[in-house]
């Protein structure tokens, strides 16, 4: 089966889509752009399906560039065959390849080796033949004794052969895939104490054993952690009668007429203990590490999406507030844009003359600056902070409102070189609350600045393989950017080198050519910023918008290939100039059907359908925002303490992270509640996922409480005393 029909058959596509898709991504073009402005080549595939592909193309790319080296290497050895040519076809991964290649690959110096040396070979090759007229091993091991090879008895040179007859069997890949096999369908994954006295957050791990084909993810995330901090001793057992078997029915003389069987069957067993079992073990392990940390980085993927799709709070002045005890809380007011107006700290939990000192400057701040949302971060004090928050709302006699934000990263954020170059004027503190105050103004503007592994929505996320994890990150934060677009006059870089086909430099070549020569005028100025070629133009120009551009098609989504097309469409609607420069065509869709439909257009524009209709949309709505069609954020205007919470209260809150056992949900407390995956909604599902995201406002009702713990136990099912 060849790669593209290893794709088709694996993402369930028609040939064409696979074909087309691949040489798209050979040919350079990014997958925001393949997804965006190629549809009719791929068939409308969407970013994340495009991206699956692509990296599966690059495993697959990967697998058959290791199976030639290994090919190379045993035909170079002279030991090529056609059955060993036909196992290495037929493997499917890597583990099968190197299982293949196991026999000729260099090793270091082992028992079989040394024995091998001692002249023993040829003997541990008849003993293995099990001839029915064989004599009996000993016996024929006499004729092997050799002071000048050091084998001084006959016990010795049998002993020789018996350790290069448990390598060959060590070294036979069908056996060792029959035992993977095995281990994976009927082995249990093990767990006990390594410090049997000691309290620890793993104690319920401390005399735990799991089929291996049942153990969730997130419990093999948690045992690898607890054996790495030395709390655990981690294994896999396996029926050793069934794993003998397995080894006997692959290697005896099945009419056991042999006098050599027994041998062979004792050289199999010691071949088990000693090479294979403990080979297999690690080789499971590794399995279902891979497995789990592959679905720990989808899930966190999942919710780093959803988070940076947030809808913004646009239009607002805002003010942040980072909370703190010993330093007081830090204040910044920030425009409706993001510019920062105003700094300062405040101490809220010390004297009650310093208490009304800062109410008295948050007063002012919020008549001053006209503040409407305040933006409270959730970390140490956040609680007394949002006390002190509400009394001053109630004060002000305004209709500000305020949310708490997740605060994760903003420390990351605010000591970085990154917000040194953007606020070299404030300190470290302060720079969080000016992160604080834009992460509600616009979530994923601000969050691009910061390490996706800081963002806090995943589990185990530190426990992750660095490259896998920051390759599917960095997709995710590429995929958000270029969904939502991006204002080329105002955009910072650290947003623009997200934009398909613009690297880091060229970010910076942007900001320094609109900071020399003003705000751009058009999408064609974009060609004279320095290292933008007309490859990188052309992957980032339709993700670029020119407000200040005369040409309305700068302000959307349209690629400038398209332009043509464009104004074509709207000839042939009968639309003037004038409609499309007051921002909108009204009754576009009244317009299209009284043409005939976008299909009839399409065919008499001679433009594939899809193109046609994301034009269509563009032109409804030029610089359209897809964020604004979500729920807007909770904002609140009042406290609510864990002693408020009664059981079968009723709560609206934001889900704050998705895990593969439940949700956290901030339902207006300082602690996150927990809707448990059994009490999400009354159908089955095998994730959370599937019924819960990041940022979507849910109903849900108290089941306990726990002031002593921090534990807040939630239900999405309508208790029925509330029904």
């Amino acid at each position: 089966m060849t790669i593209t029909e290893q794709l088709t058959a694996e993402f369930h596509l028609q040939p064409w889509q696979v074909e087309n898709t691949v040489a798209l991504i050979d040919e350079g073009n990014t997958i925001p752009f393949i997804a965006r402005y190629r549809k009719e080549r791929h068939g409308t595939l969407d970013d994340q399906v495009l991206r699956e592909l692509s990296e599966r193309l690059e495993y697959l790319r990967g697998l058959e560039k290791r199976r030639q080296e290994v090919s190379d290497a045993i035909t170079a050895q002279e030991k090529m065959t056609d059955e060993i040519a036909a196992a290495l076809a037929k493997a499917e991964t890597l583990a099968e390849i190197e299982d293949v290649y196991r026999p000729y690959k260099p090793k270091r110096r082992t028992r079989a080796g040394i024995a091998k040396e001692k002249g023993l070979e040829p003997l541990a090759n008849e003993i293995y033949a099990q001839a029915p007229d064989s004599p009996a091993p000993l016996a024929m091991a006499e004729a092997y004794c050799s002071e000048e090879l050091g084998v001084a008895t006959a016990e010795e040179a049998l002993q020789g052969a018996m350790d290069i007859i448990a390598e060959m069997i060590s070294d036979d890949a069908g056996i060792r895939r029959r035992l993977r096999n095995l281990c994976m369908v009927v082995g249990e994954l093990t767990s006990a104490a390594a410090k049997p006295d000691e309290d620890s957050v793993y104690a319920d791990y401390y005399d735990y054993k799991e089929p291996v084909k049942k153990v969730a993810d997130h419990r093999v995330l948690a045992l690898n952690r607890g054996e790495r901090e030395e709390f655990l001793k981690v294994n896999i057992t396996l029926d050793s009668v069934k794993a003998h078997n397995v080894i006997a029915s692959a290697t005896l003389e099945p009419t056991g007429h042999s006098l050599c069987t027994e041998t062979v069957r004792a050289a199999g067993n010691d071949a088990y203990v000693r090479l294979i079992f403990p080979s297999i073990e690690r080789e499971v392990r590794s399995i279902l590490t891979e497995k789990a940390n592959a679905a720990a980085i989808k899930n966190f993927a999942v919710n780093l999406r959803e988070l940076l799709l947030q809808p913004p709070v646009k239009g607002k002045a805002a003010l942040g507030l980072d909370p703190g005890f010993r330093t007081g809380c830090k204040v910044a007011v920030v425009d409706p844009t993001g510019r920062v107006l105003d700094t300062g700290v405040i101490y809220v939990t010390h004297s009650r003359a310093q208490y009304e000192q800062a109410k008295r400057m948050v007063l002012a701040y919020l008549e001053q600056y006209h503040v409407e949302v305040i933006a409270i971060g959730n970390g140490t004090a956040s609680r007394e902070t949002e006390a002190f928050a509400v009394e001053v709302l109630r004060e002000s006699g305004t209709e500000a409102a305020y949310m708490i934000v997740n605060e994760a990263g903003a420390s990351v954020y605010s000591a970085s070189k990154l917000a040194a170059e953007e606020f070299p004027q404030f300190d470290v503190s302060l720079r969080s609350a000016v992160s604080i105050a834009r992460r509600l103004q616009d979530p994923l503007a601000e969050l691009v600045k910061i390490d996706p592994k800081a963002i806090g929505v995943g589990q185990y996320q530190h426990d992750m393989p660095k490259k896998e994890l920051e390759h599917a990150l960095d997709g995710v934060v590429e995929d958000c950017v270029n969904a939502v677009g991006a204002d080329v006059n105002t955009a910072s870089p650290s947003l623009l080198r997200h934009i398909a086909g613009v690297s880091g430099a060229v970010a910076k070549n942007i900001v320094l050519y609109r900071e020399e020569n003003g705000a751009f005028a058009s999408r064609a100025a974009l060609k004279k910023v320095p290292k933008l070629g007309a490859k990188a133009f052309e992957q980032c120009a339709g993700f670029l918008r020119v407000p200040e551009s005369k040409n309305i098609l700068d302000h959307t989504g349209v690629h400038p290939e398209s332009y043509g097309m464009a104004k074509a469409l709207l000839e042939a609607l009968g639309c003037s100039p004038q409609e499309l420069k007051r921002g909108h065509v009204p009754d576009l869709d009244e317009k299209v059907t009284a043409a005939g439909g976008a299909e009839a257009l399409a065919k008499r524009l001679d433009v594939g359908l899809p193109t046609l209709r994301d034009i269509i949309r563009e032109l409804q709505r030029p610089g359209r925002d897809p964020r604004d069609e979500l729920p807007p954020p909770v904002l609140r205007t009042d406290v609510l303490r864990m002693e408020d919470l009664r059981p079968g209260m009723e709560l609206t809150g934001t889900v704050r992270n998705v895990i593969d056992f439940g949700a956290f949900v901030d339902v207006g407390v300082h602690q996150d509640g927990l809707v448990h995956i059994s009490r999400i909604t009354d159908r089955f599902i095998k994730h959370p996922s599937e019924v819960l995201k990041v940022g979507q406002v849910i109903t849900a009702w108290v089941l306990s409480v726990d002031i002593k713990k921090g534990r807040i136990a939630l239900t999405m099912k309508q208790p029925a005393e509330s029904a």
